[in-house]
This record gives structure tokens, C-alpha cells and sequence, in this order.
């Protein structure tokens, strides 16, 4: 019977290769990890339709000069809320000042009109770090931009996924204005108003983006989840 002898080259050989070996399955294994470790918040959501900002039609503006019920947003029960992630994790957030308002013609959501006012200074993460950093130039940059607004330029019936209707109008942040479209669940009564919303917006519409590699890592899609809860005047 052949003894088959091993060299000293072939005994360093192959620590060598199941090293290489070892160490691919470990670069695999994590990145497996860190691209499934986290689930896309946006993911089946409403996405709003983002275009070129519009003007409000003549007929909308002189209906609500001619003599619209006004209710005034109560911050202390309305929320505007964010989800945004990366392929590692999400981060949660929201806006702790704004103000608006909610013009209603003859009691009908469809002769309305919604204007918001939001300090973007008053943003808000589950993170002190990540925080200062949003409000850095590399993302909200609040020192050049301190606000951003939405203004509706229509309101119809009917709405994805089970909403009461679909708000358009003119969405401004860090100085970019775009016109978006999403669904919205929006109640009357006679002395309140309420507006529900949830949907995804693409920051890089709004020149939200941070410079560098790490930018790709981030997903475009942000989760905003609107409650908003109005008083008559």
C-alpha cells in the first residue's frame, strides 16, 4: 500500500486557503445579515406622486375668500411623524412645531383647502446624535431653510388603499418645491376636522442627500404619518 506523504508546502498551503475560505463565508455572512436586517418601513405603503409644484385654480382661491369655515390645527393631539431606515436599521422621528390651518367651504373636504407650517428645527429622532446631524447642511440644513410648508391645490373623493380622498398641493423643504399627490382619510364635523395620512415621499426629490458612498446606503423612501386633529376658530 502507497503512503501518500505531504509536503511541507502543501501543509502551509492549505491553512492558507481555508483561511480565504473562512474569511469569504464571514464578509457573505454579514452582509447578509446587514441587507436582510432590516425590513423597508416604506414597503407596501401609499407613495406619493411628487411633479412640479402647481398654483392654486382661481375658482378654489374665491371660494374660500367668499366665506370658509376656518379650523386651526391643535398641536397637543396632532402629530407629524417620519420613519426613515438604512439596509442596517430605521430610525424614528417626528416634528415637534408647526401650525396650520383647514379652510372648509359648506362642510365638503372637497372644497378645501390645507396649509401647514412646519419649523424644521424642531426635528425630532430616537437618536441625540443622529438628531444634530439632520439638522446639518447635509440634510435639513434649519440654519438656511428654517421651514418648510404644504400647501393643497386640490381635494378629491376616493383614495388608495382605503382612504376617504386624495390631497394634492405644493410640498416645500430646504428650499425645493414639488407638487405630491397621496391618499388621505379626512373627516368633517361641525366644530372639528381630522386628517389622516400615511405615505412615503422620495427625499432625493427634495435634495435630501447626504454626500458620499454612505448616501447609498440610505433608502430614498421616507415613511411620513400625518395626524392631524383641527378646531373650528
Amino acid at each position: 500500500m502507497q503512503t501518500i506523504r505531504t509536503t511541507s508546502s502543501s501543509k502551509s498551503l492549505f491553512p492558507s486557503r481555508f483561511a480565504r475560505i473562512a474569511s469569504t463565508c464571514l464578509l457573505v455572512a454579514v452582509a447578509s445579515v446587514a441587507i436582510g436586517g432590516c425590513d423597508d418601513p416604506a414597503k407596501g405603503k401609499a407613495k406619493a406622486t411628487a411633479s412640479e409644484p402647481v398654483a392654486s385654480t382661481t375658482a378654489q382661491s374665491t371660494t374660500l375668500a367668499l366665506g370658509a369655515a376656518k379650523f386651526t390645527f391643535d398641536q397637543s393631539s396632532s402629530k407629524v411623524a417620519w420613519t426613515g431606515s438604512k439596509v442596517t436599521g430605521k430610525h424614528e422621528g417626528g416634528f415637534g412645531t408647526f401650525k396650520g390651518s383647514i379652510d372648509v367651504e359648506g362642510g365638503t373636504p372637497e372644497k378645501s383647502k390645507v396649509s401647514v407650517d412646519i419649523e424644521t428645527d424642531s426635528i425630532t429622532s430616537d437618536s441625540e446624535k443622529l438628531t444634530g446631524h439632520l439638522k446639518s447642511a447635509d440634510f435639513f440644513d434649519t440654519k438656511t431653510h428654517p421651514k418648510a410648508t404644504f400647501v393643497s391645490t386640490a381635494v378629491k373623493k376616493g383614495g388608495d388603499k382605503g382612504a376617504t380622498h386624495t390631497i394634492t398641493g405644493n410640498l416645500t423643504i430646504k428650499g425645493v418645491s414639488k407638487s405630491i399627490t397621496f391618499p388621505a382619510t379626512v373627516a368633517l364635523t361641525a366644530d372639528a376636522a381630522t386628517v389622516d395620512a400615511e405615505f412615503a415621499i422620495n427625499r432625493r426629490d427634495f435634495g435630501i442627500n447626504y454626500a458620499g458612498m454612505v448616501n447609498d446606503l440610505i433608502r430614498d423612501d421616507v415613511l411620513l404619518k400625518l395626524t392631524i386633529r383641527a378646531k373650528k376658530n
